[in-house]
């Protein structure tokens, strides 16, 4: 009984076999049952939202849960690597604490409150209208102008150059906007 507890401790199989305690020698009936956490799960390639370098993430999900966000070793930019808010990337998505709902503060108020997003959405679109319609110039010292000066628009740095194109195109066009920049610039 004794000879045989004593052959199942590791240390006797590595001297026996002559191995480092690196294979099944060291395994136990449950870490020869673990399995990988994303095991079965399906993966999405993704990029990070935080900069504009871009590291490639695999985003693992399984049954409309997320599960994992790693670093894409496939990545020419990052090779897998990620810097330390990329790695939280996971967190920032099921934080418990994480807002859900816009938050507004009405003017003079002291209490925030919950909206929906499309109300949210709506104000700000009618917010935006507003203020173009109230400021908007077509003549300025005799010269065609079409601006306002009124709002600005300061786009992320995650976003590439073709949605930067698009955006300048919308707001200089479409509404005018002259003041307009970029988080990348700064």
């Amino acid at each position: 009984m004794l000879t045989d507890l004593l052959s199942r401790w590791p240390l006797i199989q590595q001297i026996r076999n002559g191995s480092r305690g690196t294979g099944p020698e060291v395994m136990s009936e449950h870490t020869r049952n673990l399995r990988p956490k994303h095991e079965g799960a399906q993966v999405t390639p993704s990029i990070c939202p935080y900069c504009g370098v871009g590291c490639g993430q695999l985003v693992f999900h399984k049954n409309n849960q997320l599960i994992s966000i790693e670093g894409d070793p496939k990545s020419p930019i990052s090779r897998g690597h990620l810097c330390p808010k990329g790695a939280a990337t996971y967190e920032l998505h099921t934080h418990s604490a994480r807002l859900k709902k816009v938050k507004y503060r009405r003017p003079h108020s002291t209490e925030w409150e919950e909206l929906d997003a499309e109300t949210a959405m709506d104000m700000l679109a009618d917010r935006v209208w507003e203020s173009r319609e109230r400021t908007f110039q077509e003549k300025k010292d005799g010269e065609w102008v079409m601006q306002t000066t009124a709002i600005g628009h300061l786009g992320g740095a995650t976003l590439d150059n073709e949605e930067n194109y698009l955006i300048r195109k919308l707001f200089t066009l479409g509404l005018g906007m002259v003041c307009i920049s970029n988080q990348a610039r700064i």
